[in-house]
């Protein structure tokens, strides 16, 4: 049987010496804690050739957004990744997971643009996705500003960020707009209708709890009818043929394991070619644990290898 990564155990020993946190706080604190653990699990992140502000258009006015550009890219324009945090739709922002896009675009040798889409409670559903499409199809159509070639573009993000990418490629699909190469979805959520099997099994004691799944939906969704929202549960899209190559990350410690597997198991019923890695030691952020996980760097380092041979094809 495959135990949770030595070091992540270690660390989750640790997190139960403390008090936890109270997920009956208020959104402000949870942002607090977010940050402060994203902060605390990152250390010598790559250095970028640039690291620039931008601004890009979401569905209701402009949005923050950080490009990043490796040493490894020329002064042509060339491949890149639209990039969505994770947070549960609720916390997180483009410093949360500076790391992480840093990580990602050092290792395929692309750009990366990481977008600040609009959060709940403050902007609930469906301003997250609606935000996430307009900025994709912002970066298709001003892609010489950010070094992008809009021919070889794909959208990525982990956790909620995840589901917004999953969301992202079946609109773009409807809709039209980008032509999107691939989607990576790292432990995506992609339902909010029933607690599956891993939810239930992991529900406590791998960092992200019931309770703060809980927080996370009652924060995001207007009605319960929202989770019945393609864009809100992307797995309810019955019509998933055409969507482009997928890389889709799970972890065995995840809660939301079950839902991303099922996710793979659609696309593949329906003819799309999924490339699926399952980090069986791991839990759910791992991507944004590499001062602690043993094997988060080598799985961002494998993602964006998978990335950059997808879009330089």
């Amino acid at each position: 049987m495959i135990s949770l990564d030595p070091r992540l155990q270690s660390y989750l020993d640790k997190l139960r010496e403390k008090p936890g946190f109270d997920w009956r706080s208020s959104v402000e604190d949870a942002r607090r804690m977010f940050w402060k653990q994203a902060h605390a699990m990152e250390s010598d992140a790559p250095v970028m050739l640039e690291t620039r502000a931008v601004t890009v258009a979401g569905a209701d006015g402009p949005l923050d957004a950080r490009l990043y550009v490796p040493y490894a890219v020329g002064a042509e324009a060339g491949p890149g990744i639209v990039y969505f945090h994770g947070g549960g739709f609720t916390v997180g922002d483009l410093d949360s997971h500076e790391m992480l896009c840093r990580r990602l675009a050092d290792a395929g040798r692309l750009r990366v643009l990481s977008v600040a889409y609009r959060l709940a409670p403050e902007h609930k559903f469906p301003a997250a996705p609606e935000d996430a499409y307009a900025a994709t199809q912002w970066a298709a159509a001003n892609a010489a500003s950010i070094g992008f070639d809009p021919a070889r573009m794909m959208v990525a993000g982990d956790s909620a960020g995840g589901c917004l990418s999953a969301v992202v490629a079946q609109e773009t699909k409807k809709r039209g707009g980008a032509a999107l190469r691939a989607q990576m979805l790292i432990y995506p959520c992609t339902q909010f209708i029933q607690l599956t099997p891993s939810q239930i099994r992991l529900k406590e004691g791998y960092f992200l709890t019931q309770a703060a799944q809980d927080f996370f939906r009652d924060k995001y969704l207007r009605t319960r009818e929202d989770a019945l929202d393609t864009r809100c549960s992307p797995i309810l899209e019955n019509d998933l043929g055409g969507l482009p190559p997928t890389y889709l990350v799970t972890a065995g410690f995840d809660p939301l394991l079950d839902e991303g597997v099922a996710y793979k198991e659609k696309l593949e019923a329906c003819g799309v070619a999924v490339t699926h890695r399952n980090y069986a030691s791991q839990l759910h952020g791992f991507f944004n644990m590499t001062a602690i996980s043993g094997g988060a760097r080598e799985a961002i380092a494998e993602a964006g290898k998978w990335a950059a041979e997808i879009l330089n094809r």
